[in-house]
């Protein structure tokens, strides 16, 4: 059982009000909010060894880099990398993508393939028609059902050897859709082909077993896990990433400079260019020490609570459609709704002025709106630091909405 008055009191922005009233924060999918720890861990990095990194000899880069370095092996053995160096620092998600997709194109030729799903975000889209566009090759889109789950039976005839690599989202970010990803990389395995995890939704909620699952490379934010912004993770098997190329060049990921020819470092610095973000790949150790001290099997168990009292309590509301999978087994803690013809941001406006913070647009997700018919939705997405009676601020203030724009 979670202390939940305990936990948010460790969070010093929901003391706050927000239009005069108590601040109820349901916006956690885009960013979760930030502990006392990690706050103080910030200020502490700044004021106590901020110095540049790897080669220095003085003291406080000494300090500094073995700060760097220890965090670097709890997020390894947080997702449980086989290696250090598998555990790359990004700014986040999108980066790790683009750096994935980047080198891939040194290996795809004019007829290679490239999958996404249908419940993508846009930045596990849009960088591979990047890719797409310079190499030939083409994209294909594991297609979803009416319950916004992927229809496996057709991800199976897309797949082909033709298929190079498949960048597909751990959990919706528009949905709460849990995708049956052990099951794709198995499949796509039995052709030869990679497999990238978006985990920016799931890292906040499970700890994802990058041994267990398989998987090639696992990308996630640091800033939705209770981390800074400007945070990341990519992992990546040892043997892809000594196949792609460097995506930047500069200081730290050489081996050696002539004027006629460069040699790149190894794992991970090859991948590292220029001075990283110092601070907040050390505080994102803090983060994840965290979040293991309040324990993820409790996380899901508080969450998975939430996500079943929310979808009772917004459901008693007349007009009122759910968007995603009906089974909750199948969903983490995201509501994403409408009522009626009423438009989201209507909806968001006037809940936002009785403090209550909800997304609405389509979630970089235009796709699924579409395939929906639909402008957007009003998300709500819970963390272990959101109460019932958070829930029902939350549905009341969605009543009076209606009434004031019906």
């Amino acid at each position: 059982m979670l202390d939940i008055q305990s936990i948010r009191a460790d969070f010093p922005i929901l003391s706050q009000k927000v239009n005069g009233k108590p601040l109820v924060y349901f916006d956690n999918a885009a960013t979760s909010q930030k502990p006392k720890v990690v706050i103080d861990a910030i200020t502490s990095y700044y004021e106590e060894i901020n110095a540049n990194i790897h080669r220095g000899v003085h003291k406080l880069s000494q300090l500094a880099t073995d700060a760097y370095e220890i965090s670097r092996v709890k997020i390894q053995n947080h997702i449980n990398a086989k290696h250090s160096f598998e555990v790359l620092f990004t700014s986040g998600t999108t980066h790790g993508i683009n750096l994935v997709s980047n080198g891939f194109a040194s290996l795809l030729k004019v007829g290679d393939e490239v999958m996404v799903s249908a419940l993508e975000h846009h930045s596990n889209i849009v960088p591979w028609q990047m890719l797409c566009e310079r190499t030939g090759a083409k994209l294909t889109v594991i297609p979803m059902d009416e319950n916004g789950e992927l229809i496996f039976a057709e991800f199976e005839k897309l797949l082909s050897e033709k298929t190079k690599i498949i960048a597909v989202n751990h959990i919706s970010n528009a949905l709460g859709t849990i995708n049956p990803i052990k099951k794709i990389i198995e499949k796509a395995h039995q052709f030869g082909t990679a497999v990238l995890i978006d985990g920016a939704q799931s890292t906040p909620h499970i700890k994802p077993d990058v041994q267990e699952l398989d998987c090639d490379f696992y990308v996630f934010s640091g800033h939705k896990i209770c981390g800074p912004t400007g945070t990341g993770i990519l992992y990546g098997k040892e043997e892809w990433l000594n196949k792609l190329p460097p995506y930047q060049g500069g200081g730290e990921m050489i081996k050696e400079v002539t004027f006629e020819k460069t040699t790149y470092a190894e794992l991970p610095h090859k991948f590292e260019a220029g001075t990283p973000n110092i601070a907040g790949g050390i505080v994102l150790g803090t983060a994840i020490d965290y979040l293991n001290e309040v324990g993820f099997e409790a996380i899901a168990k508080y969450e998975h609570e939430l996500l079943e009292y929310g979808t009772e309590r917004l459901l008693e509301i007349e007009g009122l459609k759910i968007y995603g999978p009906k089974s909750l087994e199948n969903k983490t803690s995201v509501i994403s709704f409408n009522v009626g013809t009423i438009h989201p941001y209507d909806i968001g406006t006037i809940v936002d002025k009785m403090g209550i913070a909800v997304r609405t647009g389509h979630h970089c997700a235009q796709p699924i709106m579409n395939f929906f018919q639909i402008p957007g939705t009003i998300r709500a997405s819970f963390s272990f630091y959101n109460t019932k009676e958070e829930i029902d601020a939350l549905v009341g203030a969605v009543k009076k909405a209606v009434v004031m724009l019906s």
